[in-house]
This record gives C-alpha cells, sequence and structure tokens, in this order.
C-alpha cells in the first residue's frame, strides 16, 4: 500500500512500530520453535525458515525506503500490496504458529484454543468462500471506487486498509493450504475451485487496471500499466505456490493418517 510520509524522509513512526512488533513477534516464534525441538516431536526447521520469511516480507513491505520502485508510485503500491496480501501470509500460514502454540501452552489453555478452533463463528469465517470474499472483494473495493484515494490521504484509513490486507490474505492462505489444524475445512478438490477463481477474479482486476477502466485516481497510464502488469504477473506466481502448498499438505496428511490408524491398531 502507499506510505504515509514523503518521498526522501526517514523511517517514521509509521514504520518503527509495526516493524518492532513483527521483530517481537519473530523472537517469540524462534523461543517457542527452540523449546519444540527439544520436545521428543520435535518442530521442522523448514516451518520455523517459513514463517520467518513471512515476517521478513512483511517488514520489506512496510518499510518503503527499501522498495525497487518510486515509492508514491502506483507500482510501488501494488509491489507492497503483493507483498502484504499475497507471498508474507503464505510464509506465516506455512510457519503453522496455531499448532506450535498448541503444542507450547499449558493443555488446559489448548483446550480453550482447540474449542475456538472448532466453533462455527471461527469455521465460517475461515471457510474458502468467506476468505474469498474478504480478500477479492475488498481488492475490487478499493480500486472501484474511491477508496484508493482517501488512503493516500488520510493515514489512519491506510494502514487500516494494510491491516485487511494482511488478515484477508492471510485468512485466504490458511483456508486454501494451511497446516494448522481447521476442523471445517471443505475437501481439496472444493479448496481448488475456490484457488481456481482467485486466480481468474484476481486476473480480470489486473486487464481491468490494466486498461484503466478501474481506479479513479492521478496515475500515469504507464506506471498503471506497470502496477497492472505486476499484480497479474506477481499474482500468479503466489498462487501457484499456494495452489502447490495445498498439493503438499494434502500429500502429507495422506502419508500420516495411515500412521495415526497403525498406532490406534497397537494400542
Amino acid at each position: 500500500m502507499t506510505t504515509a510520509h514523503a518521498p526522501g524522509h526517514g523511517i517514521g513512526w509509521d514504520t518503527v512500530l509495526p516493524v518492532g512488533a513483527l521483530t517481537i513477534l519473530a523472537l517469540a516464534y524462534l523461543v517457542l520453535a527452540w523449546r519444540g525441538r527439544r520436545d521428543a516431536r520435535g518442530w521442522s526447521r523448514r516451518r520455523t525458515a517459513s514463517f520467518l520469511a513471512g515476517v521478513g516480507l512483511l517488514v520489506l513491505a512496510l518499510t518503503p525506503q527499501l522498495s525497487p520502485f518510486q515509492e508514491e508510485s502506483f507500482t510501488s503500491h501494488m509491489y507492497r500490496h503483493l507483498l502484504i496480501g499475497m507471498y508474507a501470509p503464505l510464509g506465516l500460514v506455512l510457519g503453522a504458529p496455531v499448532t506450535l502454540l498448541l503444542r507450547s501452552v499449558p493443555q488446559r489453555y489448548g483446550r480453550v484454543i482447540g474449542r475456538l478452533l472448532a466453533s462455527t463463528a471461527l469455521g465460517v469465517l475461515a471457510h474458502p468462500v468467506t476468505a474469498l470474499v474478504l480478500n477479492l472483494g475488498g481488492l475490487y473495493l478499493l480500486y472501484a471506487t474511491g477508496l484508493y484515494v482517501l488512503t493516500k490521504e488520510h493515514p489512519a484509513l491506510h494502514h487500516l486498509v494494510q491491516v485487511h490486507v494482511l488478515a484477508s490474505g492471510y485468512l485466504f492462505a490458511f483456508s486454501i493450504a494451511g497446516p494448522d489444524p481447521a476442523p471445517h475445512r471443505p475437501s481439496v478438490p472444493s479448496r481448488l475451485v475456490v484457488l481456481g477463481i482467485a486466480i481468474a477474479g484476481h486476473a480480470v482486476l489486473a486487464q481491468l487496471l490494466y486498461a484503466g477502466v478501474l481506479l479513479p485516481a492521478p496515475v500515469t497510464g504507464d506506471d498503471l500499466r506497470a502496477g497492472a502488469d505486476l499484480m497479474y504477473y506477481g499474482g500468479d506466481i503466489a498462487e501457484l505456490l499456494l495452489a502447490f502448498a495445498l498439493v503438499g499438505t494434502w500429500r502429507s496428511g495422506r502419508r500420516t493418517a495411515p500412521r495415526r490408524r497403525t498406532a490406534a491398531v497397537k494400542q
């Protein structure tokens, strides 16, 4: 998303505070992962690397001085949007933070978290269709109305939209391919259908932006087309990675199920 400070200025509190919070989050994850590796069940280094990569991508997106594009351009906005809404959430989700938390807290707290995960309200919120509406619908709302212009004029609204982009992106990645427990998660074929709709919806949105049909904002034609191209191709790569993650978690689950049944028989 766009930044709240002018080009050439130093790093402001709107960057320092979220980056500091993300650093604390990463350290907390590392502590729990280290404790998890000492447990008999262990903890995957791949999960840890994935979560830290997600945090790193968020830090990159929230530090405008690190953007490879002109700070106030639409292309830079789209670059940060892809990091915050698609790539970083996938890394965070594949880090399985809920599973790590469940392994780390006392059993009584684990039961509370388990009841929350099994609740109807969370089941509806974390359903792939709900996540798709929040994710894709939010993008169309941002670019087909005057909301994009308002985020450039009002920093508080800009940060609120960023939070929505991150939360809806995380929710969508979790609903499609999250390794964390989700009792109400639909079948793999159903999730693939939803992912296919998301891919088509993002492609149409990128093409409408490229054609200048959407985005009622003072953006130059070249900048608009460059940002639309970045959304089209960058979004395709992110959704392809999400599809691979879905297949990977599905195959992992199928390998784990026979071992659980065997253990149950032996008991």
